[in-house]
């Protein structure tokens, strides 16, 4: 077995399939790439059991096999290469020969039959969504999953697929964040909860491509079909809460004001709050924003006063300032709105302008109760 391939198309690859390798894994097996080679075809493949991925590479040979090969090693030789070919030979010796322009490297590699298979989706529901969508609906939902593995339904990323169009919600019981797309239709109703460890994996790819992204999924896995790869990954299992209905409907006082504005006082103001519970007060009356924090402890307090749009009553709510950084930060739009109804229910952000057409992002946060 062996075969040509370019240093830096290799490593590009390599250190995507990369990102699936845990530090420590159960299996030895599984810090090894698993290379399989079909003639001018060359499909590598990382996994941790429950997530696989794999990328084919076109490359230059006339030969057949598979074999696994440690993954740590073979990408720190890689990152130290100029640009040029590289020839693998698999000898006898259970190693694989590396030859470069200035010399030979050994590895040693296991049978690529240790490697896990991976399953194959029976009878699989499919959707298409490009690859632009699919990498703006993860970025704008992943950080408002919850990190709790008491209820691991929260720790990933809800996926909700109907003719009428997609929808994507994370929550970790404080913060919620629904996307919704109208103008990208699945074929049938279907839902399943993504973990997040594939997402991000996702996330990170998926900015660069013009693809049409292919998601096949069925009650316990989801494949991910893109340019050159394909990520499959095991789906959380249990059922998602019912979020519609913490989201509260009648909401008669709405604030409008310039994002950044509001986010660097937010910040800025944040500084001065109580470190374990990070409150800033929002105090409203007429067109007049007061943003204020307090820490009793150490006698440190800030406010700032900026002026906004509000339509409803004088209101004083209290929020985390972090989950509000967070959201604000991951708004891209010059205006929004903030919508209350009393101090003690749930705030609702949402972008005024900068959304495409059939796109819509809904954030809600928990207020926090506000010490007199």
């Amino acid at each position: 077995m062996k075969f040509i391939v370019s240093s830096s198309y290799l490593l590009k690859q390599l250190q995507v399939l990369g990102s699936v390798i845990n530090s420590n894994n159960t299996l030895p097996i599984l810090d090894n790439f698993l290379f399989e080679l079909d003639n001018n075809e060359l499909t590598v493949s990382a996994s941790d059991l429950e997530t696989t991925m794999s990328a084919t590479l076109s490359i230059d040979s006339t030969s057949k096999g598979s074999v696994a090969v440690p993954a740590k090693l073979l990408l720190e030789i890689l990152k130290t290469f100029p640009e040029q070919p590289l020839t693998f030979t698999v000898e006898d010796n259970n190693t694989v020969e590396i030859s470069s322009n200035s010399g030979k490297y050994a590895l040693a590699y296991a049978a690529g039959e240790e490697f896990p298979k991976s399953v194959n989706l029976e009878d699989p529901s499919v959707t298409l969504v490009p690859a632009d969508v699919l990498a703006t609906a993860v970025s704008k939902t992943i950080f408002a999953a919850g990190n709790d593995d008491l209820r691991p339904v929260m720790s990933g990323v809800f996926f909700q697929f109907s003719p009428e169009g997609l929808t994507f919600v994370a929550t970790d019981a404080h913060k919620l964040v629904k996307y919704a797309r109208t103008d990208v239709k699945a074929s049938q109703v279907a839902d399943f909860i993504m973990p997040k460890k594939p997402l991000n994996i996702l996330k990170s790819i998926l900015g660069s491509s013009d693809a049409e992204v292919k998601i096949e999924y069925n009650d316990s896995n989801a494949t991910f079909s893109f340019d050159n790869y394909i990520l499959m990954c095991r789906l959380i299992d249990g059922k998602y809460p019912n979020y519609e209905a913490v989201i509260p409907k009648e909401n008669p006082n709405k604030l409008m004001i310039d994002r950044s504005l509001f986010l660097s006082s937010v910040k800025r103001v944040a500084i001065f709050s109580n470190k374990t519970t990070h409150q800033i007060r929002l105090k409203i009356a007429g067109a007049e924003l007061n943003v204020s924090a307090e820490d009793i402890d150490y006698s440190n307090k800030a406010e700032e006063r900026l002026t906004c749009d509000y339509q409803g009553d004088d209101l004083q709510i209290g929020f985390n300032s972090r989950f509000l950084t967070e959201m604000l930060t991951n708004l891209q739009s010059d205006m929004i709105m903030l919508e209350m109804s009393l101090p003690n229910r749930a705030g609702i952000l949402t972008p005024v302008d900068g959304l495409e057409e059939g796109e819509t992002v809904t954030m809600l946060v928990m207020p926090v109760m506000l010490n007199s």
